[in-house]
């Protein structure tokens, strides 16, 4: 029997969660804050995908925190992922990735389970 795990979103922080302002932390992004908060509570994983490390990584999930924004993960995978691949890989797993400088292939959007459409 295969389990069936909760779908996962990445998402990046500067220029998506909030307006890039490197190294400061821009103004946020608010309807997509509200979504994301929305999306938590419906059971959807959450990672935080940043090029932000150390000090600057702990400010942005401070910043999210002080937003009522909370993630299952930051720059890694959630655990049942983990468990499910047998490590954590560099590149996070995710069903859909947001991020402001994100293309998707040959036009195509994911809905709101990662399945692709035309």
């Amino acid at each position: 029997m295969t389990e069936k795990f909760r779908p996962v979103y990445a998402v990046d922080f500067d220029g998506t969660l909030c307006t890039n302002a490197w190294p400061e932390i821009g103004a946020p992004n608010t309807r997509l804050i509200e979504q994301l908060k929305l999306a938590r509570q419906e059971g959807i994983g959450l990672i935080l995908w940043t090029c932000r490390e150390g000090e600057a990584q702990a400010a942005a999930v401070l910043w999210c925190a002080g937003y009522g924004l909370y993630f299952d993960a930051v720059n890694r995978n959630v655990p049942e992922r983990i468990a499910l691949y047998g490590g954590d890989s560099r590149k996070v797993s995710a069903d859909i990735y947001i991020d402001d400088r994100a293309v998707s292939p040959a036009g195509k959007r994911g809905d709101e389970h990662g399945k692709q459409q035309a």
